[in-house]
């Protein structure tokens, strides 16, 4: 979602259209835009006040995403605070299962070892 301020005329037209075409669309685009906020003021103190409207909005899949970031609202209110993310180690993870998946049942354990190590680490260990 784009703030108003970046998007092209054709593009904010469009959203003017489905806003008053579609009360849920704008309430949704309004709880979107509050909670990219949240984030982007790095200011968790929002969040509880989103949570409520998002509870109370009757819109089905706003309810659920809240109610979800309630389960787990100390995480939530980390990851809108600090800078840290797991992206790299997520980014590895994905690269080794993906390589393991495109070669499960066809080479043993000595070639799948070998794409999965660095190559440096390769020419140390004699096979």
């Amino acid at each position: 979602m784009k703030p108003r301020r970046m998007l092209t005329i054709t593009q904010a037209r469009k959203v003017d259209a489905l806003k008053q075409g579609s009360p849920e669309f704008a309430l949704m685009r309004s709880l979107g835009m509050r909670f990219r906020g949240i984030f982007r003021s790095r200011d968790p103190g929002k969040l509880d006040s989103w949570i409520d409207d998002a509870v109370s909005s009757g819109l089905v899949v706003i309810k659920r995403f809240a109610r979800v970031l309630h389960r787990d609202l100390d995480a939530v209110c980390n990851a809108i605070e600090l800078s840290w993310s797991n992206g790299q180690a997520e980014g590895q993870i994905n690269r080794l299962k993906t390589t393991k998946r495109a070669m499960y049942g066809r080479a043993g354990p000595k070639l799948l070892r070998a794409r999965m190590l660095p190559l440096d680490q390769n020419r140390h260990h004699p096979k």
